[in-house]
């Protein structure tokens, strides 16, 4: 299984984008999906997550403000981002979990401007 981010880009302070992870195979198959984020020097940070289909968590930082969905028919998953911070500046990669499998997309960056 491939997973294609997209959907990044460079907005300003209090913009919105939506990021979208596409499957090659199944998104189905994939109980728990995710989306992580990995700024410059820092380590790379869970965003926000789908747990066995249906358990949502977000980052302390980013609740409020992003929401996670996922789209099985479509094996899509989304990360709808508002209110953006130059602190949500980063690489963001989309990830797929089955058992000990995981699986990462190739990342998109998103650039906030103040």
């Amino acid at each position: 299984v491939q997973l294609q981010a997209s959907g990044g880009g460079m907005v300003q302070a209090g913009g919105s984008l939506t990021l979208s992870c596409t499957a090659s195979g199944s998104m189905h198959s994939f109980p728990t999906v995710a989306w992580y984020r990995q700024a410059p020097g820092k380590q790379r940070e869970l965003v926000a997550s789908i747990i066995s289909g249906k358990i949502i968590n977000y980052g302390d930082s980013v609740k409020g403000r992003f929401i996670i969905s996922r789209d099985d028919a479509k094996n899509t998953l989304e990360l709808q981002m508002s209110s953006l911070t130059p602190e949500d500046t980063a690489i963001y990669y989309c990830n797929a979990q089955r058992g000990i499998l995981q699986y990462w997309g190739q990342g998109t960056q998103v650039t906030v401007s103040s």
